[in-house]
């Protein structure tokens, strides 16, 4: 364990506001203070450096909080820094530090921005810092960072808990990271899959959809064809049927039109008819209405008499019913009085036989109540034989079974003993057998050293690899940035030259409008120098949009030149014109710059115009315009010189263009070269880091292979002489056993016969059984006769009462008979009373004679009357008829004339529909028959047609498109679900190997946990004895590790339940054993000598003495303990002085007692 932790420097952390540094020497180093001083503060700077991520570990809400936050003297600070000083690190440091004798390791925070790590002042990421750590066997959470929290939770911990401890120290912490990783890549992976298998899916329904929508979309087109054939059938029949229809309309409209007219003649000579028979009619009807009066008088009267005779029979027989119903209700008056009668003598004969057998009922009672206490009295006797029966046989029973447990226990004890002493005895012949050889732990050994070579080598082809990518990060990132400036000027190149383009366009469309009414003005055929247009603007203006054709309204004729003397110069000497424009060009003269237009306008000559760059204008006449706003002619000339201007800066621009683009491309190319060489040296430093991981592996396994194997040779030579005594003692608790066995057997056999206690005992709950038997009897028996003399009371009770009932029905019945009897009398006269007839039959006959008359009258008038009104009927009727055929020749007619305005709109519908459906003089097939049945049967496929094309539904026409895309898609698909599984493959392998690896290791570090356990809980307690257990599960990756301890004078038993002071020892003997299998350089204990006493604070003082001799790890121990301080190389006093502001003070004990010891010699002489 070369590597070494030198120093830790600490500022701004918490409560340590300046720097402080804190000396990490060889052996064991105190830290001291009253609480609340900040002596944990160190150990969480500590942890901090080396990469914790949890602020709540360290005790904070958020990891800004690590900050120191102020007092009321001292201002908060905005960063915090922690660094580790690690030294002898050649070889073990990663790339590119590998070969570094010293490392600096510190990490900063700072409010707002985060932490960041550096190693030697070069900013690294946290997780190559925890990898570091990690290589070294230390790290923030690393198994020698103990606490007290940590050995309680160790002690309150399952025993799946505890198995981090034998995966941290076989070194397999990374490997179920990796296996972790491994399996959620694995996870991902099938669930790419899952979805890649779903969408496939998918996407072959919505293949064989598609497919089959591409069939019906075939279909929908076939149909489609058929449908217009069809309908173009259909069409050329109905014109031909409405053409037909049409022309049979007009024809029954006209014979409808003469049956009116015969109609209307007929109609006339009826009614003249009707007229003359109405008139007699008034005359008949005057008879009949009096001779029916005098009818009606006769049969009201007879009627009444009628009425009156139906009365009386009424009222006779209800008379009659009313007596009927009395002598019934008599009858049963009779009967109740007899059934009184009959239920007294029944119920007096009843009482009579109950009372009697009431009398004899207290002598039965006393002698069943004397029968039911002489068989309790009995069946108490009986119980109390059976419970001494059973309490004897209870006892012997007892202890009998105590006896034979004890004599069970003593074979299981010399069967045990016996066993052990033969377990013993094999364990011992094993152990001699299976000690390792000299010779395999020189090839272990050898294994190492090539192992270690091998990673030198990989290292450095690492080291080489890495500088590879940093210079082809460094090409890619200047040929990134030339890139991006080449697109930058191609882009803005492409801008100027767009922006020229439209500029030149929008010039052409401005200049290509009409200047003037003239088609061809002079303007245009016009080279004006630039600045320059707005004076010849302003000189000839709206006069240069005439043309030279001598045939327009307004032009410019050629003329000879006017020779004239002129002191300014002449704007035509700069300008290229038409020849007609010369004479008045060279009569324009061009004001210099800084003179005065009004003083020279006196000058000019007849015809000279003086013009101004700013198209001002003095005439030679005196007219003058001020520089103003440019004419139209002006901005005209302007506009062309403009365009001309463009045009050749555009060819600049596309040149320069197309040069950026050219750059571009170089640059391009040169970025992605410099992209595939990067890529290339970062694929060479992954294969150089798994050749790193690779041979690393390899060492750590031929490292673990070496020492498991001395291990294994120790523990074996150990094993081997614990066998030994383990035979010996096991030998001597045999014999013991056996001793005890043949004391027990000798004492079961003088234990009384249980048999005749058993026989004793059944016979005593047989008797027992009979007496309750009779017992129950017996209590049945005058419980049955109590019940019969209760309900022989209750019946004479009742007999009572019934009596009284029967008296008084009797009496009512009595009493009821004679009134009865009285009103039968009373309804028998009255209907004697309704028997005579008094008359009435005679009145019925005089109105029967006199009925008879009036009804023969009135039969004679009513026929006279009802011939004429026949008669006239029929003429009504006739009359009737005559006009219903006239409105039937008349509707008729009209219904012709309907059909005939419906044939012409038919005709016109069908003509419409053909336009519409067929379009403007269609090709119609050939109509064989013209018939409503060729028609409806065309009619009928057309519309079979179009229903059969409606219920396909919506269509898709594009579904031959979509089913190539589709199958596009689908291939795509099926070459990555391909990768998918290769991956998946891949993975699964990958994690195989990863639990066989974890697996080898944690099976082999077990074993040399637990033999130092064992020897460090001895040592720890004095003697004793304990030992490790795998749980739970046969793999051991599953499985739990479960702590059996036997301290001295005690039994073997599991942490659990042990006491406080014995669990804490228990616990930090197996952390120092897996301490001991992977030693680190640096160890921090805090407080963790809390719960113990001071016997025992010495045996754990003395043990950290020890494995610092041993393994060269430097301890840092916080504690409160005077034992433990007293034994410390040196300590570190954490003080408060200025409130809220830690200080370290450092006290040097190894170099204090050499200094004490001179003063005291001197002292004593």
């Amino acid at each position: 364990m070369p590597a070494r932790f030198a120093r830790l420097r600490i500022s701004g952390f918490k409560s340590f506001a300046d720097p402080t540094t804190i000396d990490i020497l060889p052996g064991l180093t105190g830290i001291i203070g009253p609480n609340g001083c900040g002596k944990s503060n160190v150990v969480d700077a500590l942890r901090w450096a080396m990469g914790e991520a949890s602020a709540k570990s360290l005790r904070g809400g958020e990891m800004e909080d690590v900050i120191f936050a102020g007092t009321m003297a001292r201002a908060a600070r905005n960063l915090a820094e922690v660094s580790i000083t690690l030294t002898d690190t050649g070889g073990l440091a990663p790339v590119p530090f590998q070969n570094e004798p010293e490392l600096q390791v510190s990490r900063k925070i700072e409010r707002g921005s985060g932490s960041s790590y550096r190693v030697n002042g070069r900013e690294v990421r946290a997780r190559d810092v925890a990898t570091l750590f990690a290589d070294l066997a230390s790290g923030a959470r690393n198994s020698a960072m103990i606490s007290q929290g940590r050995v309680s939770a160790l002690v309150n911990a399952r025993p799946d808990e505890r198995r981090a401890l034998l995966e941290e120290a076989a070194g397999i912490t990374g490997l179920h990271a990796r296996r972790h990783e491994a399996e959620l890549k694995l996870r991902a992976a099938e669930q790419n899959l899952l979805r890649a298998d779903d969408l496939r899916a998918q996407q072959e329904s919505r293949l064989a959809e598609l497919r089959k929508q591409a069939r019906q979309a075939n279909r929908y087109r076939n149909i489609s064809g058929l449908i217009r054939d069809a309908e173009a059938e259909y069409l050329a029949i109905e014109r031909e049927l409405a053409e037909r229809r049409r022309h049979a309309a007009r024809a029954h409209f006209a014979e409808a039109d003469a049956a009116v007219g015969r109609a209307e003649r007929i109609r006339d000579e009826v009614l003249s008819r009707e007229t003359s028979q109405n008139d007699a009619l008034p005359s008949l009807r005057a008879r009949e209405a009096e001779t029916r009066t005098r009818l009606e008088r006769a049969r009201i009267l007879a009627e009444q008499i009628d009425a009156e005779i139906a009365r009386l029979e009424a009222a006779r027989q209800e008379a009659e019913a009313r007596v009927a119903t009395l002598r019934k209700d008599h009858a049963g008056a009779e009967r109740i009085a007899h059934d009184a009668e009959a239920a007294a003598i029944r119920l007096e004969a009843e009482r009579s036989q109950l009372a009697a057998d009431h009398e004899l009922a207290p002598a039965r009672l006393d002698q069943a109540r004397r029968e039911a206490e002489a068989a309790s009295a009995a069946l108490a006797r009986c119980d109390a034989a059976t419970q001494q029966a059973t309490e004897a046989a209870a006892r012997a029973q007892a202890e009998r079974q105590a006896l034979e447990t004890r004599l069970t226990q003593a074979r299981n004890t010399a069967s045990q003993a016996d066993r052990r002493a033969r377990e013993a005895e094999a364990a011992h012949a094993s152990a001699l057998a299976a000690l390792v050889s000299p010779e395999r732990l020189a090839a272990a050994e050898a294994a190492r050293e090539a192992a270690e070579l091998a990673v030198t080598t990989a290292e450095a082809a690492y080291a080489e690899a890495q500088n590879r990518v940093q210079e082809a990060e460094t090409r890619r990132t200047e040929t990134h940035a030339a890139a991006i400036r080449a697109r930058s000027a191609a882009t803005e190149a492409d801008g100027a030259a767009t922006r020229l383009k439209a500029e030149t366009d929008a010039l052409k469309a401005l200049l290509a409008q009409k200047f003037g009414r003239d088609p061809d003005p002079v303007l245009d055929r016009i080279k004006v120098p630039a600045g320059l247009e707005t004076a010849l603007g302003a000189a000839l203006g709206a006069e240069l949009s005439a043309g030279e054709q001598a045939s327009a309204a307004r032009h410019w004729r050629p003329l000879p030149a006017i020779t004239s003397e002129a002191s300014l110069p002449r704007i035509g000497e700069t300008i290229t014109a038409p020849e007609a424009l010369r004479r008045a060009l060279d009569h324009i003269l061009l004001l210099p710059a800084g003179e005065d237009g009004d003083a020279l306008q006196a000058t000019l000559r007849p015809g000279h115009i003086l013009v101004s760059i700013e198209g001002g204008v003095w005439r030679w006449d005196g007219f003058v315009v001020r520089p103003g706003a440019p004419t139209e002619a002006a901005v005209r000339l302007a506009q062309r010189n403009r365009l001309d201007q463009l045009d050749i800066e555009f060819a600049r621009a596309r040149e320069s263009a197309e040069a950026a683009r050219a750059a571009l491309q170089d640059a391009e190319t040169a970025e992605r070269d410099a992209r595939r060489t990067e890529e290339e040296a970062r694929t060479s430093r992954r294969s150089a880091e798994s050749a790193i991981d690779r041979t690393r592996k390899d060492l750590r396994t031929a490292t673990e292979t070496a020492s498991r194997l001395a291990a294994e040779a120790e523990r074996l030579a150990t094993r081997e002489t614990a066998a030994a005594e383990t035979r010996a003692r096991f030998e001597a608790e045999a014999q013991d056993a056996r001793a005890a066995l043949g004391s027990i057997e000798s004492e079961f056999t003088t234990l009384d016969d249980a048999r005749t206690l058993r026989d004793a005992l059944e016979q005593a709950r047989a008797a027992l059984a009979e007496s309750r038997r009779r017992d129950s009897e017996a209590t049945q028996a005058l419980q049955r006769l109590q019940a019969e003399t209760e309900t022989r009371g209750r019946r004479l009770d009742t007999i009572v009462r019934e009596q009284a009932d029967w008296v008084e029905r009797a009496r009512d019945a009595n009493d009821r008979r004679t009134d009865l009897a009285a009103r039968l009398r009373e309804a028998e006269a009255s209907l004697d009373s309704l028997g005579a007839d008094g008359g009435s039959q005679e009145r019925r006959a005089e109105a029967g004679t006199e009925l008879a008359g009036a009804e023969s009258d009135h039969e004679a008038a009513a026929r006279d009357l009802a011939g004429a009104e026949d008669a006239a009927r029929r003429n009504s009727t006739a009359a009737r008829a005559a006009e219903q055929d006239l409105a039937r020749a008349r509707e008729a007619r009209i219904g012709a004339e309907s059909a005939v305005r419906e044939a012409d709109h038919a005709w016109g519908t069908v003509a419409e529909r053909m336009l519409e459906r067929l379009g403007v003089d269609p090709t119609l097939p050939a109509v064989a028959d013209p018939s409503p049945d060729a028609a409806d049967k065309a009619r009928k496929r057309f519309e079979r047609l179009t229903r059969e094309r409606d219920e396909m539904g919506p269509v898709n026409l594009r579904a031959d498109i979509e089913v190539g895309e589709i199958e596009t898609r689908l291939a795509a698909i099926e070459r990555d679900r391909e990768e998918i599984t290769s991956a998946i493959a891949k993975l699964r392998g990958s994690i195989g190997h990863l639990n066989r690896e974890g697996r080898e290791r944690l099976s082999a570090v077990f074993t040399e946990i637990d033999r130092h356990f064992q020897a460090l809980f001895t040592r720890m307690f004095g003697g004793g004895r304990a030992h490790l257990a795998l749980t739970g599960s046969d793999d051991p990756l599953e499985a739990g590790l479960e702590i059996f301890a036997e301290p001295p004078g005690k039994k073997l038993a599991t942490l659990s339940l042990l006491s406080g002071g014995e669990q804490a020892l228990t616990a930090l003997s197996l952390i120092f054993a897996v301490f001991r299998c992977n030693p680190a350089p640096l160890s921090v204990l805090d407080e963790v000598d809390a719960p113990l006493d001071d016997a025992n604070v010495e045996r754990f003082c003395r043990l950290l003495e020890d494995i610092s001799q041993d393994t060269g790890t430097r301890f840092i121990v916080v504690t409160h303990h005077h034992h433990t301080m007293a034994r410390m190389d040196r300590l570190y006093g954490v003080t408060m002085q200025e409130r809220g502001i830690s200080r370290v003070l450092s006290v040097d004990l190894g170099t204090a007692a050499a200094m004490v010891e001179p003063a005291g010699a001197m002292a004593a002489e």
